[in-house]
């Protein structure tokens, strides 16, 4: 081989290469990566395809629109529209065409284009006429729960989570602020990008979902999980030991002292003290759990899981205290037993907590969907109910239902009380770290002796309590509107 021949080698070599390496990466995106490619929502391909096919409707259980589709004279020929504005927006999401799917919208997308129908022989002229089949979503969400959410927080910053406490269907999801949907449905990318940064700017964070996209620090409802945990483990029983009536409770490896709200004296049995909400009766089962109460939370889900909501993005984890970091950590483990320091939680799976309690021990899935229908009325799909955990026994249940009456009738949620029905519940009053106003909490379920919903109310910084708030005045009584509205008996007629 001569000189001038060496070279050309060389370069023809290197084109043979880099034929190959492009050979192989397009079998690796085409065979690979090509069904994840192919429904990534943020494929324009994907996105046009999808805006130019019918697409089913988003209803409430009591068959309320939430979303719909409608005919326009663009390129793109649809356009979604949501009829309820904001009320709906933190479940059913938007379809647009710059971010794509969110919500509802994107994990029953395919239901609502009508993908994956059993074809029967009454099709048959569908398919012949090339009619495009489509599926509406059916959620477990009712318009009265979500307006009597939304009409209880009264534009307050916070959330209100009701679940059905049998089978974990979500019967309200709101959180406010919250914003219009339709506004990131439009069919300019200029407009729609707009809109997308203004809402990104604004202060409160209009987007953020915060019945399970938000961890919070719970306060004392926590303690109905710290009870579970001790009376599952044997540590107290609702009347023994009797513990002291004091202020404070001293911890253990350092000078600090945890005290009751006010320097109150509080104490007495487990009973008692749950109805009272002492501090410094709860910091001391934490240290008796000491390790247990950690990787008894996350029996609860904490540091154990995402709840599988079936909704995109779905829920943050909840977050507990580290397991085996007791002997190094212990006040830590007190606060956590009254849900502060180390413990922070979604809405969502404090609503959860109340709905174990309710549904004696048994945790189900928290869901949306309650079926899919065809385009003619046909259920396509059905949601089937199934447990998610089961943290304690249907006697530690039954229990922390009589204390959580009590806390009704004669604790500290009393403004959560309902004429004529019984009412469990918990309160909390939980401090923020660098905030003067502490966010105040309400879970719980009614009727008490055969319940069917389960409910949280967070509002952040204590509403227009401010720093005054606690969960008694602030939250119970949302708690007892929406429920209130939810038992109503049905009008005749």
């Amino acid at each position: 081989m001569n000189e001038i021949d060496r070279p050309i080698r060389r370069v023809g070599l290197g084109i043979g290469a880099l034929f190959l390496v492009l050979v192989g990466q397009l079998t690796y995106v085409l065979v690979v990566r090509g069904d994840e490619l192919a429904d990534d929502p943020r494929n324009v391909r994907v996105i046009f395809r999808e805006f130019t096919q019918p697409r089913g409707r988003i209803l409430t259980a009591d068959r309320f629109e939430i979303a719909k589709s409608v005919p326009v004279d663009d390129e793109f020929e649809f356009q979604r529209e949501y009829p309820m504005g904001p009320l709906f927006q933190q479940v059913a999401g938007y379809q647009s065409i710059v971010f794509g799917n969110v919500g509802v919208e994107r994990s029953y997308n395919d239901q609502l284009l009508g993908r994956g129908f059993d074809v029967s022989v009454g099709d048959a002229a569908d398919l012949l006429s090339n009619r495009k089949r489509t599926g509406d979503v059916v959620l477990t969400l009712t318009r009265t729960g979500q307006q009597a959410a939304a009409d209880a927080l009264g534009g307050r910053k916070g959330t209100i989570v009701v679940l059905d406490v049998q089978t974990g269907g979500i019967v309200a999801l709101y959180s406010n602020p919250t914003f219009d949907p339709n506004v990131l449905a439009g069919h300019d990318p200029e407009e729609v990008q707009d809109a997308f940064e203004f809402l990104n700017t604004v202060p409160d964070n209009p987007m953020l979902s915060r019945g399970y996209r938000q961890l919070y620090p719970p306060g004392s409802t926590f303690k109905v999980v710290t009870a579970s945990l001790g009376l599952e483990a044997g540590v107290t029983t609702p009347t023994e030991p009797v513990y002291p009536e004091i202020t404070e409770l001293a911890l253990p490896l350092t000078a600090n002292a945890l005290e009751n709200i006010g320097g109150n004296l509080c104490g007495g049995t487990l009973f008692e003290s749950f109805v009272r909400s002492c501090n410094t009766t709860f910091g001391q089962i934490g240290l008796d759990l000491g390790d247990r109460l950690a990787t008894g939370a996350r029996t609860w889900g904490l540091d154990d899981g995402r709840p599988p909501i079936d909704v995109v993005p779905g829920a943050v984890e909840s977050i507990g205290p580290a397991p085996g970091a007791f002997k190094e950590r212990a006040p830590e483990f007190a606060l956590a037993a009254i849900g502060q320091g180390p413990v922070a939680v979604t809405p969502l799976q404090m609503a959860m907590v109340a709905q174990t309690v309710a549904n004696s021990g048994v945790m189900m899935t928290p869901h949306v969907m309650q079926e899919v229908t065809d385009d003619r009325g046909r259920v396509m799909e059905r949601y089937q109910p199934e447990p998610w955990r089961e943290p304690m026994q249907a006697g530690t249940a039954a229990v922390l239902n009589d204390m959580m009456r009590a806390v009704v009738t004669e604790g500290t949620a009393t403004a959560a009380q309902l004429p004529g029905i019984a009412v469990a519940g918990k309160t909390g009053t939980a401090q923020v770290a660098g905030a003067e106003a502490p966010h105040a909490w309400f879970i719980g379920f009614a009727p008490a002796a055969a319940p069917r919903y389960a409910i949280a109310v967070l509002v952040e910084n204590g509403g227009d309590l401010g720093s005054e708030a606690t969960g008694g005045a602030v939250a119970a009584p949302m708690a007892s509107a929406v429920l209130s509205t939810l038992l109503a008996p049905a009008p005749a007629g």
